[in-house]
């Protein structure tokens, strides 16, 4: 009987782990892999994303190709729906939208018009993160581009 608890116990401990959502995490960007049509890369780009209850505190924070540093913040519904700037956005709004559980589309508003949208989509293997971007940057330039990120472990 002690033996059965236990592994109950474990079961339900194993099935919280398996129920993490995928895109939780520290993401570095492979310059490698990333491509970009218009516009230039950044040196380097760290994404961290945190669930807080029922919502995704996602922190953006690089080295443009000019060499300044940027840094953005923002909170979205992990299920979808409106979200808020918390730091350093030239955007007037944020909606994200959940396509499937490993795929997610954020849309970025200016003066009531989308400006900026992302595609993000993870890998079958959950370790790698493709967000392919179009539109006004936040950092003001124009791009159309795949940032491949790998995650951080």
């Amino acid at each position: 009987m002690r033996y059965a608890k236990l592994m109950l116990v474990l079961l339900g401990f194993a099935a919280t782990l398996c129920a993490a959502d995928p895109f939780v995490g520290t993401w570095k960007m492979n310059p490698a892999k990333t491509k970009f049509k218009v516009g230039v890369a950044p040196k380097e780009q760290t994404v961290t994303i945190a669930e807080v209850g029922s919502d995704y505190n996602v922190k953006v924070v690089g080295l443009a190709a000019d060499g300044s540093n940027f840094s953005l913040s923002y909170s979205v519904p992990t299920a979808g729906g409106t979200g808020k700037f918390l730091e350093g956005a030239p955007y007037d709004g944020i909606t994200g939208k959940r396509r499937q559980a490993a795929e997610r589309e954020m849309s970025y508003t200016k003066g009531g018009k989308v400006v900026y949208t992302t595609h993000s989509k993870l890998s079958a293997d959950g370790n790698t993160l493709s967000v392919h971007s179009k539109g006004l940057n936040p950092l003001g330039k124009d791009v159309d581009a795949t940032i491949t990120y790998d995650k951080q472990h």
